[in-house]
């Protein structure tokens, strides 16, 4: 049972990923900030999120960034059934698929709760689930820009899998944060992929 925190590889490339999203707001300055670095990233859309916004979904993959499965409903999903759990999952995949043509390679369970039932479930849907390894930025809670930035440059490294949200609540210094760090990093050299690029450079 394997969530992945980050990918061995001795290429010098590193994941962003955003949850919680689509949204209207937000999203888009991301996707702005990636083409000024000609980098590439992956959100972890919730579906009824997507339902809200299919335009931002849209642009997210017409931009050629990478979308994942972050559930229908954002629920902890070792407290629901496991059939309500595969729904979750399954709705979402749709809905992604209807919108961008495209099933999603990747998940990230809410709040990372997972366990080996849940595993079994993302295992039949053939999904990669992803972690990351700057959960002490905690983003989420606004701490600060300076706080999410030395947290985050403490877990840079080849195959670093980074996380952020760009859904609910102000997301103002998450963007502030991210600007300046893409911006670092693609000048020391890193190439900014998606998750899923980034599993292609996986080494033993």
């Amino acid at each position: 049972m394997e969530i992945i925190h980050r990918v061995s590889t001795s290429h010098k490339a590193i994941a962003f990923t955003f949850d919680d999203g689509p949204n209207p707001i937000y999203t888009p300055q991301l996707l702005d900030i990636f083409e000024e670095v000609s980098g590439q990233a992956t959100f972890f859309m919730i579906g009824k999120q997507i339902e809200l916004y299919p335009e931002t979904a849209l642009e997210v993959h017409v931009r050629k960034h990478e979308i994942g499965n972050h559930s229908y409903s954002h629920p902890h999903m070792t407290q629901i059934s496991l059939d309500a759990c595969e729904r979750e999952l399954v709705d979402t995949e749709s809905i992604i698929t209807q919108v961008t043509g495209v099933r999603p390679a990747v998940m990230r369970p809410p709040y990372l709760d997972y366990n080996l039932e849940i595993h079994a479930i993302t295992a039949k849907l053939e999904y990669h689930v992803i972690g990351a390894l700057n959960g002490e930025a905690k983003d989420w809670e606004m701490p600060g820009v300076e706080h999410i930035l030395d947290s985050t440059r403490k877990q840079v490294g080849c195959g670093s899998i980074l996380l952020f949200h760009d859904g609910f609540g102000d997301r103002s210094q998450t963007i502030e944060s991210v600007r300046i760090l893409t911006k670092e990093l693609t000048e020391e050299g890193y190439q900014l992929v998606t998750v899923s690029e980034l599993l292609h450079m996986r080494e033993s």
